[in-house]
């Protein structure tokens, strides 16, 4: 499938979807609590419905469900599950697989897509130390795990993903039956680390941390909870694509968001204003429009999602911008400093890479064009926005890609009045 999109001025007031990083880690929650979860504000991504298909297979029951609610039910872990299907989601795997690994049975973790090239050597380096097997491992998903799990004292290296140490200390938490501490080396990402722990103390499990150096599980700070309510938020990443819209071509106010969310990708706010954004604050409500921007320097080393569509708004900045954190890029659901790049070339950016760095000379109008979308949602999007201010109509691929973490984007997008 492929989107076709004519320049044209965003105006409108638009909904953020929920954010997938916290949905994902509010079923991961729910699975391990023994006891009822209500969860408000569900998503609909499939990242989300992949989630709730695995606490399913291993053990929760949804008892009821709603356009925006969702009750769940769990025992813990049962024993009877031999295999999860984590979709294309890297946080699915990275989440579930430590968690799958708490069954005394072999469990087969399996997945589609960009989702099987994906590095996931770090269980292998790991797991064993925990008194897990991984058989026949070659690096990749599918591949098996054997438990049961015990937590011990662990060194891990994070400079990966955060993804891998938020599983490690769901699963900890759910069976450690005396005091046990994770030290990590070169953490990555580290608001997205402040969302995990968020998540288990809303569940009663609270971790302490040193410098997110040392992560320190005790049971004895652990509180017995019968029945937990969680609220998602709404999800900073999605909302970025319309702020930066706004900000080179539109006036809108977004909404459902919290100025006091953790979410990594809240850091679009300090970048816009840095660009000379303008913005309104009331709520949970943000009003942005038009402005001459300028340009700016950021480091999205905690923040790579934000990586394709800040690539476009440095591309309409009046001079030359510096986006660090080029080496978080290849792992994604495309080698994405290929496919950026491939993006701004095919718009007619002039850039350049330096010390880790996408240097970026901004200009007045991009070219009409064909933009790969590589299956990448995030290519896809912000490739759309980039198509707004373009000099013609401008062809995006694989706009499919898009129902991965925001299956009504385009829909959203004829709202706000694109063509």
């Amino acid at each position: 499938m492929q989107a076709i999109i004519k320049p044209g001025f965003l105006q409108g007031t638009i909904a953020v979807p929920p954010s997938k990083s916290i949905m994902q880690r509010a079923c991961a929650g729910a699975l391990l609590h023994k006891g009822k979860t209500i969860i408000n504000n569900t998503g609909k991504s499939e990242d989300d419905k992949a989630a709730l298909e695995i606490i399913q297979g291993l053990g929760a029951k949804i008892i009821e469900q709603s356009e925006t609610r969702i009750i769940i039910e769990s025992p813990g872990i049962i024993q009877e599950a031999t295999s999860i299907h984590c979709g294309e989601s890297g946080l699915s795997a990275r989440l579930f697989t430590p968690i799958a690994a708490l069954s005394e049975n072999e469990i087969r973790i399996e997945g589609k897509g960009s989702l099987l090239k994906r590095p996931m050597d770090f269980f292998n380096t790991v797991l064993p130390k925990l008194n897990v097997s991984l058989p026949h491992f070659n690096g990749h998903i599918p591949f098996t795990v054997s438990g049961k799990l015990k937590p011990r004292n662990i060194v891990i290296d994070g400079n990966i993903s955060s993804q891998f140490l938020s599983g490690l200390l769901f699963s900890f938490c759910y069976a450690a039956t005396a005091p046990v501490i994770i030290t990590v080396k070169d953490l990555n990402s580290k608001p997205y680390i402040d969302l995990t722990l968020q998540t288990l103390s809303q569940f009663g499990w609270h971790v302490s941390h040193e410098n997110y150096e040392r992560f320190f599980i005790d049971p004895s700070n652990f509180e017995s909870k019968t029945d937990v309510e969680i609220t998602v938020e709404g999800d900073w990443s999605s909302a970025s694509y319309w702020l930066v819209g706004a900000a080179i071509n539109g006036k809108i106010i977004c909404d459902q968001l919290s100025l006091n969310s953790l979410q990594a990708d809240k850091k679009i706010v300090a970048i816009l204003e840095d660009a000379g954004g303008i913005f309104t604050f009331k709520e949970s409500e943000i009003f942005i429009e038009k402005n001459s921007l300028q340009a700016f320097q950021t480091d999205l080393t905690d923040s790579p999602d934000l990586f394709p569509i800040v690539s476009v708004l440095a591309s309409m900045c009046k001079g030359t911008s510096s986006l660090k954190g080029l080496h978080r890029l290849k792992h994604k659901e495309s080698d994405r400093e290929k496919s950026i790049m491939e993006m701004l070339q095919q718009f007619g950016v002039d850039f350049k890479t330096e010390n880790d760095s996408l240097i970026i000379e901004g200009k007045q109008k991009l070219h009409a064009t064909t933009i790969n979308g590589y299956n990448d949602h995030r290519i896809v999007m912000a490739a759309a926005i980039g198509a707004l201010v373009a000099d013609g109509e401008t062809i995006v691929t694989d706009a499919k890609a898009v129902a991965k973490s925001y299956p009504d984007f385009f829909e959203a997008l004829k709202h706000l009045k694109a063509n």
